[in-house]
């Protein structure tokens, strides 16, 4: 795992309930783009690393693929196999992005879903080259809460930042050029955007912000003063009871050099 953070592994361990009820899944439109853009089909074999809760297994998984979610995280891993127990084709493996477990050449698509910023990319990338087949490719997808698109998201935005423990930090490594570019090892890959929607009432809006990694727990200072400060954001920006919460669905697609 990334070395700026030692825990990331355990920081989702007390939020699983919540990321499982209100954390966003990813648009159909993901599916198409792959169709298109590589011939992606039912019969290839995903590896979906850092698979958390099961929320982008599920997308592979209603699409008939095999699935392998690689999560190292125990609660989380729990939360999947317990949502996608319907589905057979689901694997459940105990593994991190630089040592996943899996065989060498044994997966089409390696996917990364709302999880790259915690990996070492180049650990990642050595791991990826090894399970990955022959022409086989790889996958970053992410929702990134489109603060600039209304009055809500820009202050819930600043909530982030007043209230939240390393809200900034890990803002700033989830879309990083950089670490993408080290994981592709300097092949043309493409970024694609599409758009992705929730809508919350208020305690579905605070389940949303306590699902976060930088969200104060019950014990820390700034865990009632950012859930009073919601709630008042709540009553400003609602309409109709709910709020809109919109994303920017960020997929990266590429193959890897040698």
């Amino acid at each position: 795992m990334a070395p700026h953070d030692l825990r990331s592994t355990e920081r989702f361990s007390s939020r699983v309930d919540n990321y499982v009820r209100f954390r966003p899944g990813y648009p159909q439109e993901v599916l198409s783009v792959l169709q298109q853009e590589i011939g992606f089909g039912t019969d290839w074999i995903v590896a979906d690393v850092g698979s958390g809760t099961g929320i982008s297994a599920g997308l592979f998984l209603k699409n008939g693929n095999v699935v392998i979610g690689i999560e190292p995280n125990l609660e989380m891993r729990s939360a999947a196999e317990q949502l996608l127990e319907g589905f057979p084709r689901f694997q459940s493996v105990t593994g991190t992005a630089d040592n996943t477990s899996l065989g060498n050449q044994s997966v089409d698509l390696i996917v990364v879903a709302q999880a790259f910023h915690w990996f070492d990319p180049l650990a990642a990338r050595a791991e990826f080259l090894q399970i990955v087949k022959p022409n086989g490719w790889v996958s970053l997808l992410w929702n990134l809460p489109r603060h600039y698109a209304s009055p809500f998201l820009q202050d819930y935005q600043q909530l982030l930042i007043d209230y939240g423990i390393d809200y900034l930090k890990v803002r700033a490594l989830t879309s990083q050029e950089s670490a993408i570019e080290v994981l592709y090892g300097g092949t043309e890959f493409k970024k694609f955007v599409l758009q992705n929607e929730q809508q919350f009432d208020l305690e579905s809006l605070r389940g949303r912000l306590l699902s976060s990694s930088y969200a104060p727990t019950e014990e820390h200072a700034n865990h009632r003063p950012m859930l009073e400060k919601l709630e008042q954001l709540f009553d400003q920006h609602q309409n109709d009871g709910v709020v809109r919460f919109e994303y920017d669905t960020e997929l990266f697609l590429g193959q890897l050099s040698a």
